[in-house]
């Protein structure tokens, strides 16, 4: 074991107890109390189960495909978010952002990637952050929560949390989501 990799679990143990915390999830924050009831799986794995190593930074880096079901007919626009509450952060740490979404796509992968708009990450680039929580800090969740809306978003590519928020408020027809599991030792 290196020395990096020792001082980051060391690190990672210290912080064990530090955790965003699941009310501030998107869905808490945007759902407003509502029960998910779009239904969201993933190919790559099952909702409750680890995430497959090619998600994580110890792999790929790989953002896992998606689909859908149980869009309500209201539903105009969708929109991706894939949060991290078990991070050390003051809030969630934000490993995706995809809006402007057709209810039309019943899947999200990379070739979908072209015909939608991404947002800034917490590492404050577009596109996916792969699982990376720091050693030794435990167990994290990654909430894939899709969002169906009775308007589009309207944003440029590039829109962090708080904007993208601020334009979902109140828009927020249906919620569901899909949660993947990583840990490093």
């Amino acid at each position: 074991m290196s020395i990096s990799h020792t001082v980051s679990r060391s690190a990672g143990e210290v912080l064990r107890k530090s955790r965003a915390g699941n009310e501030k999830l998107a869905s808490v924050k945007l759902g407003r109390g509502r029960p998910a009831t779009i239904r969201v799986a993933s190919d790559w794995f099952d909702n409750g189960s680890m995430l497959p190593v090619r998600c994580t930074v110890d792999g790929e880096g790989e953002a896992p495909p998606l689909r859908w079901s149980g869009l309500p007919s209201e539903a105009k626009s969708l929109v991706l978010v894939c949060e991290d509450p078990d991070a050390p952060t003051p809030e969630p740490f934000v490993h995706w952002l995809v809006y402007d979404i057709q209810p039309g796509l019943e899947a999200l992968d990379m070739s979908a990637l072209a015909r939608v708009r991404q947002g800034e990450n917490s590492k404050l680039r577009t596109g996916f952050t792969p699982a990376a929580p720091p050693p030794g800090h435990g167990l994290h969740h990654y909430h894939f929560q899709l969002f169906a809306l009775d308007m589009p978003v309207n944003l440029e590519e590039g829109a962090g949390r708080s904007k993208l928020f601020g334009a979902m408020q109140g828009r927020v027809v249906a919620w569901g989501e899909v949660v993947g599991m990583y840990q490093r030792e």
